[in-house]
């Protein structure tokens, strides 16, 4: 790390390579942070928890109690241990509040003015932030699992919603109806996930095992169907052909670069696919534990080399580096199943609040059935760690193997 910072001062090295490697070092060191909590507001289990980017200040929260809660993350006592506060809530006793479980909630990604929740009570609202009122309300036949917003769309404002239905909406938040379906799965659609790297380009999920790509400016169908044999027919039974899982698959991740693919299915496996042609690169996970019926929030980190991804299984988070397949970790900490995680990378715009932790740090978040929202951030390294010349009771301290000094050479 040393041999970095020399580097960069030096002007030999690109700054990103040292921003990628502590990034990492710090990502590989996330434990639960025992000086923080999160208010508990949820008198049911906590289903999905969105960060806004604009700030990287205010999470949002949705729950199986039908309770959407808006959070700040600032740390405004200037303490080290802190609560973030609930400062607003769309409680029991509104009579906007959604009747049945919220399945997804997300912000608006270019302006923390609005957000979109969907719920089991076959409605997806489009809230005011300021009043906390729906601005439009979108009724289906079915219950709703999961809805997504495109985060770099410029040419489009449609809202890809999943539910019980076979067909994937798209709704369109400039006229405030339903514009497009598609149609190609055979069942409920448990997952909806728009390309960060094109804008016309989404994936979909659904309990038929099936994992289709669309460009949604098509009319003729789907461009192609993920195949977990790469279309050797040889290795897949006749029902197994032109399926992504052997199971129903419940989750769905774009890496961050939009290059690849992660999906999440009830037959206990993970699988990363090259999203420019759907082909499984046959990344090896493991046996990934999953049970959940509905739709299962799994993130990938940012800047990190290499990337992570960070899955529920559950009541703990498993931690995958991401084109190895190794498990890195279990982050442990809930009571009971975890149903969601949110990787939060823009912590340094909030160091002025937290001065007192000494750095920036990347972040995780996770709600999970016990009605908590955890929160896990790397792990504070000693000043004696780096010089590496801490001695503890007369003999050498032990070292973390993640501070161990693996870029820089032996003469820096």
């Amino acid at each position: 790390m040393l041999g970095f910072l020399t580097a960069r001062q030096a002007g030999l090295d690109d700054p990103l390579r040292l921003r990628r490697a502590e990034s990492t070092r710090r990502v590989l060191n996330l434990e639960l942070n025992h000086d923080r909590d999160v208010d508990r507001i949820h008198s049911n289990g906590v289903n999905t928890i969105d960060i806004e980017v604009i700030e990287g200040r205010y999470m949002l929260s949705g729950g199986a109690d039908g309770v959407i809660v808006v959070y700040d993350l600032e740390n405004n006592s200037r303490k080290p241990q802190y609560t973030c506060k609930a400062v607003c809530t769309v409680g029991r006793s509104s009579r906007y509040v959604h009747r049945f479980s919220v399945e997804t909630v997300q912000w608006y990604p270019h302006d923390t003015g609005m957000f979109v929740s969907s719920s089991f009570d076959k409605t997806m609202k489009v809230w005011d932030t300021e009043t906390l009122k729906p601005a439009e309300v979108f009724q289906f036949e079915g219950n709703v699992y999961c809805h997504h917003m495109s985060p770099i769309a410029r040419k489009h404002s449609l809202i890809a919603v999943g539910t019980k239905d076979q067909k994937v909406q798209l709704c369109d938040l400039k006229s405030g109806s339903r514009i497009q379906v598609l149609q190609g799965h055979r069942g409920e659609v448990l997952s909806v996930r728009w390309s960060p790297r094109y804008e016309h380009i989404l994936a979909t999920a659904s309990t038929d095992s099936r994992v289709l790509v669309w460009d949604v400016r098509r009319a003729s169908g789907s461009l192609f169907s993920l195949d977990q044999h790469n279309g050797d027919k040889s290795k897949a039974s006749s029902e197994a052909v032109n399926t992504a899982h052997n199971g129903r698959v419940n989750g769905l991740c774009f890496t961050v670069d939009g290059l690849y693919l992660l999906t999440t299915g009830t037959d206990d496996r993970m699988r990363l696919w090259n999203s420019a042609n759907g082909k499984n690169t046959l990344v090896n996970y493991g046996k990934v534990s999953n049970e959940s019926r509905k739709g299962l929030k799994i993130t990938v980190s940012r800047s990190c080399s290499p990337e992570f991804v960070f899955v529920p299984c559950g009541s703990s988070v498993a931690v995958y580096t991401l084109h190895t397949g190794e498990l890195v970790t279990m982050l442990r900490g809930h009571y009971n199943n975890v149903d969601c995680c949110q990787f939060h990378p823009d912590y340094q715009r909030r160091t002025r609040s937290v001065s007192c932790s000494g750095g920036v740090f990347e972040e995780l978040y996770s709600g999970g059935k016990d009605c908590n929202i955890l929160a896990w951030v790397p792990v504070v390294r000693p000043p004696d760690v780096e010089e590496g010349t801490a001695v503890k009771g007369g003999s050498q301290a032990t070292v973390n193997p993640a501070f161990e000094d693996a870029w820089s050479s032996d003469e820096d």
